[in-house]
């Protein structure tokens, strides 16, 4: 009886120690991919972005700050700010039947005739609005 208790007890400690050291393990590999992530954010950022833009390049310490404060203002790098919401079996994240709506609910559709009405009334309502400023600054300085 003495030995069975003890072979539990044993057992029982290897399970513990297993998971502390999963758990240190995947502690420390954690912080290795962010530290990796940050390098090759770094090295990405330090190769187009002065290129491209004129931008500084930015030291390994900077990246990570980067990185940190997109995670504070966008909440994640991931679609739904790492929350993850649930739908039934069969029913997808948006109804087909939806449109797609811009900031405060404007229909993107409508847009396509934005040229037609330029050509049409906006040069002309825009050089009426031109020359009543010039109109009032020739009346303000006079």
């Amino acid at each position: 009886m003495e030995e069975y208790i003890e072979h539990k007890v044993k057992n029982k400690a290897e399970k513990y120690i297993k998971k502390i050291v999963k758990v240190i393990f995947y502690i420390i590999a954690g912080i290795a991919f962010l530290l990796l992530f940050a390098y090759i954010f770094m090295y990405l950022w330090n190769w187009l972005m002065p290129e491209i833009f004129g931008l500084t390049t930015l030291t390994y310490w900077q990246a990570a700050g980067l990185l940190i404060l997109s995670k504070i203002i966008f909440g994640s790098f991931s679609e739904g700010g790492g929350r993850k919401k649930k739908h039934k079996k069969g029913q997808s994240k948006r109804p087909f039947n939806t449109k797609r709506r811009g900031i405060c609910g404007d229909d993107f559709s409508k847009w396509k005739h934005y040229d037609a009405f330029w050509k049409d009334e906006g040069e002309k309502a825009y050089d009426k609005y031109v020359e009543e400023k010039r109109n009032e600054k020739n009346e303000s300085s006079s």
